[in-house]
């Protein structure tokens, strides 16, 4: 007989998620988290969509540790000496299901974890699985941590995107550097007030979500970003792992202290104190290269299995773990209660994945990445485009003002009408 029923890696988003599931279900479930608390290796911006969530815990909004509502986008494209902004509001944006907050993954992840450890999940902390058990068979029955051995019926993988047991489990290959990005971030502590003020919320329970392009990652392909939290703001960029590597024209770190003294963000966080300062590893690839799903005893959720998209305008993430958590949870009660664990008896996971929108929105999205990466003139382009014909509109200098349409041939002739076309193309695919 087995030790538990069901052992969960990782107590991240999928994994707490997916263990509340079945303990909910009244299976025996350990949860492993390598971390010395829920959390204590994770990193985000970040910015949590509620919609999968509110499936979980209906009236999460009375008790998770969230920060704040985000009522404004923005986005900006990024010239060394030059910041052009969209931003947007909008009334459907704060209806529920679609509404997003804020969130400090630490306090985040220990709460979703305690809502595991209430439902009746045994939890471990500082303890790194360093292996999976198999039978003769090679089907997944537990896991090795150390000297110890612990078995179980399922075994679910939610260990983040550098996963030590996908290989293992499933016989993936770890996904190349062009599909991965390091994500860099600091929080910087502000008086609520101020930051209510900077970003123009309507009060300190509102904020903003702030994406960037361009100089942020020095003209390579990447981003930065900015989330408001309530007396804090969290600051980063992401840059593509083979980008930097071959094109890069600086390192990650000095990235983000650049970005930090941009005349555009040196403002935000004047007078901030560093309270926080993280490193954490991004899939950026999508659905080419996901792993498979289902083995023989074990699952796949969230980023281990390479659950993300970042359209540009919009990063997803911990939306798709909570609902893959979810499923993985629910599929996996399903077939304890059945008796049947193989490969064959979880494809219920798979199922609900497709018939949801993780796996249709990953579908709608697969030619992003490809695209993004090669859209150099969107880092690298566009963004000086952009600050010459807002110059051409905007500075006066007593100098006799020039028609607008002979301003912009030139700024347009560098990038070319031919490569705008073709750019304007190669989005509406992959978009």
């Amino acid at each position: 007989m087995a030790d538990f029923e069901a052992i969960v890696v990782g107590a991240g988003c999928a994994g707490s998620v997916a263990a509340y599931e079945l303990a909910r279900s009244g299976k025996s479930v350990l949860l492993i988290e390598r971390g010395n608390y829920a959390g204590a290796k994770n990193m985000t911006g970040g910015r949590i969509y509620s919609h999968s969530l509110a499936k979980v815990f209906p009236d999460f909004e009375q008790e998770a540790p969230l920060e704040r509502k985000i009522t404004h986008e923005k986005i900006s494209l990024l010239a060394p000496d030059a910041c052009f902004t969209v931003d947007f509001s909008s009334e459907a944006m704060l209806a529920p299901n679609s509404d997003s907050y804020s969130v400090l993954r630490a306090p985040f992840d220990q709460w979703l974890a305690s809502k595991a450890e209430e439902a009746g999940a045994e939890a471990i902390y500082g303890i790194a699985v360093e292996s999976l058990v198999k039978d003769e068979t090679g089907k997944v029955i537990g896991v090795k941590a150390g000297e110890d051995e612990i078995t179980a019926d399922v075994v679910l993988l939610c260990d983040g995107v550098n996963s030590l047991l996908t290989k293992q489990a499933v016989g993936a290959a770890r996904p190349p550097a062009s599909g991965i990005a390091v994500g860099i971030k600091q929080t910087i502590e502000l008086p609520p007030s101020v930051i209510t003020d900077r970003v123009l919320s309507g009060s300190d329970e509102e904020g903003a979500a702030w994406l960037f392009a361009g100089d942020a990652t020095k003209g390579t392909f990447g981003g930065g970003f900015a989330y408001t939290n309530k007396s804090s703001i969290s600051i980063g960029l992401v840059a593509g792992i083979e980008a930097t590597m071959n094109h890069g024209r600086a390192p990650v770190y000095q990235m983000l202290e650049d970005f930090k003294q941009h005349p555009a963000i040196a403002p935000l966080i004047a007078g901030g104190k560093v309270v926080e300062h993280s490193g954490h590893m991004v899939p950026e690839g999508g659905l080419s290269i996901m792993p498979p799903l289902v083995g023989d005893g074990v699952l796949l959720a969230g980023e281990s299995a390479m659950m993300c998209i970042n359209l540009g305008y919009q990063v997803r993430g911990m939306d798709f773990a909570i609902a893959a958590g979810m499923h993985a949870g629910r599929e996996a009660a399903r077939a304890l209660s059945a008796g049947d664990t193989s490969a064959q008896g979880l494809q219920g996971y798979t199922a609900a994945l497709e018939n949801c929108f993780v796996m249709q929105d990953l579908r709608q999205f697969s030619k992003v990445p490809s695209f993004m990466e090669g859209f150099h003139r969107m880092f690298d382009g566009y963004p000086q485009a952009i600050r010459d014909i807002m110059n051409t509109m905007f500075v006066v200098d007593g100098e006799p003002v020039r028609p607008l349409k002979k301003n912009l041939k030139p700024v347009l002739g560098q990038i070319g009408v031919v490569n705008m076309a073709r750019d304007a193309m190669g989005a509406m695919k992959a978009l």
